[in-house]
């Protein structure tokens, strides 16, 4: 979920909140905005990612003609978008694709879910990711099989904010599939064209009028986690590249965060999850105990990483604690200083451009991404997310990166590291 408005309170860092403050926070601002000529809209780019291999994408529909649409009563079957990202080879005769669809942009921009920024002023149908459309897999070692790690986006986000990591991961030889949670995400684009467009501001609105806002809270991790596990029986047909059955991880931001865990939880097939900054509770407040998802309440026996905003951790955030007390396996507990919520999105690189361009004040920007500087962040998070799938997935050694505090990161407050077992076992 990405941070909105200066005035959300503690919600803005919920579950839902992002879509019901796109329709209830910023409305004054939408308002008061006018669209700009494409020509004047500010234009973006993304870092490049670091790794050895190119990248290249694929996108795909999957269906689950076994579950009707949990959102769309008149939909029979659950469809979802899907983009994959995998280490590629002669990527120089195919175009970068772009980070969203002109049909998908224009549903983010109607969202607004980088709240403050005026409507129409940026035209974010015109950033090029650094993946490859349809570029041939890299070749592998004979019986080499890659990693695969899911990634789960945060409520009312596209599929395609997280890009800098999952193009990052995939450019040190993952396969990463990002999914586009149906009437969730701001806007679906799908190969026939058809575009469909959130549905949780409404749903929230009423909710908060019916008192079953948990109720709502429980539904829609419920359905991303339902999600998830189409794309797990999905693999090996949507992958264009053999993988290890035994190396799968999934993460996300905010709700996709706990979708990963709470997906952990229920399945598996999923050996190791990180959870970037999302609460494992259904609740509007993040210091709020209860009431506890299963994931949360049960613990698990995997490797998690946790990995907050500045002032959350397992101390302090009751959800994780739980976690932490009841969980069995492997966790580590990271905070990146100075980060807000939305620094585990692309909000980290682009949002401080667009205010720079738009003259739009800086409390909006460190409201949402905190005072990090964005070059800072993101080499935080290419450094430890892909240790922590490195060392869980592919048994490599990272150096001791994540075994203690590091001088190259000093933004990166060690929380803690429980290797295996229970605290004090």
């Amino acid at each position: 979920m990405t941070t909105r408005t200066s005035d959300a309170g503690p919600r803005r860092r919920t579950l839902l909140a992002a879509t019901a403050l796109a329709a209830v926070g910023v409305g004054a601002a939408r308002s008061k905005a006018v669209a700009a000529p494409v020509a004047r809209r500010v234009r973006l780019t993304l870092p490049a990612p670091t790794g050895p291999y190119p990248v290249g994408t694929v996108s795909h529909r999957l269906v689950d003609h076994h579950r009707p649409d949990p959102w769309v009563a008149s939909r029979p079957s659950r469809e979802l978008m899907v983009s994959v990202r995998y280490p590629a080879r002669d990527v120089e005769r195919y175009p970068r694709a772009a980070q969203m669809s002109p049909g998908e942009a224009a549903g983010f921009d109607r969202l607004n879910n980088f709240g403050g920024v005026p409507r129409g002023r940026v035209d974010w149908a015109a950033t090029r990711t650094f993946a490859h459309q349809g570029a041939p897999p890299a070749r592998a070692r004979r019986g080499a099989a890659c990693p695969v790690v899911l990634y789960s986006p945060g409520v009312g986000d596209p599929r395609s904010l997280g890009t800098t990591l999952t193009d990052e991961l995939a450019s040190r030889g993952y396969v990463v599939i990002s999914v586009d949670h149906t009437y969730d995400a701001s806007a679906v684009e799908f190969p026939d064209g058809r575009i469909e467009t959130s549905r949780l501001p409404a749903e929230y609105e009423r909710a908060e009028r019916e008192g079953t806002v948990v109720e709502l809270l429980r539904k829609t991790c419920a359905v991303r986690v339902a999600d998830l596990r189409l794309v797990l029986d999905r693999l090996e047909t949507i992958a264009p590249t053999p993988l290890d059955p035994s190396a799968t991880g999934a993460f996300g931001q905010s709700a996709g965060g706990f979708a990963a865990l709470q997906a952990m939880h229920d399945d598996r097939r999923i050996a190791a999850a990180a959870n970037l900054d999302g609460l494992l509770a259904y609740v509007q407040e993040d210091h709020d105990p209860g009431p506890l998802s299963t994931v949360a309440a049960d613990g698990v026996d995997r490797p998690v990483l946790l990995m907050g905003k500045d002032g959350n951790d397992h101390h302090t955030v009751p959800s994780w604690g739980a976690l932490w007390e009841h969980g069995s396996g492997p966790r580590l507990d990271l905070t990146l200083l100075g980060s807000g919520h939305a620094t585990y999105t692309d909000a980290t690189s682009m949002l401080p451009r667009i205010a720079a361009r738009l003259r739009l004040p800086k409390e909006m920007v460190t409201a949402a991404i905190g005072t990090v500087t964005p070059e800072r962040a993101v080499a935080v998070q290419r450094a430890y997310v892909p240790a922590f799938f490195d060392r869980e997935l592919r048994h490599r050694d990272d150096g001791g990166l994540l075994d203690g505090p590091s001088a190259r990161y000093p933004e990166v407050r060690f929380v803690d590291w429980a290797p295996s077992g229970r605290p004090g076992v």
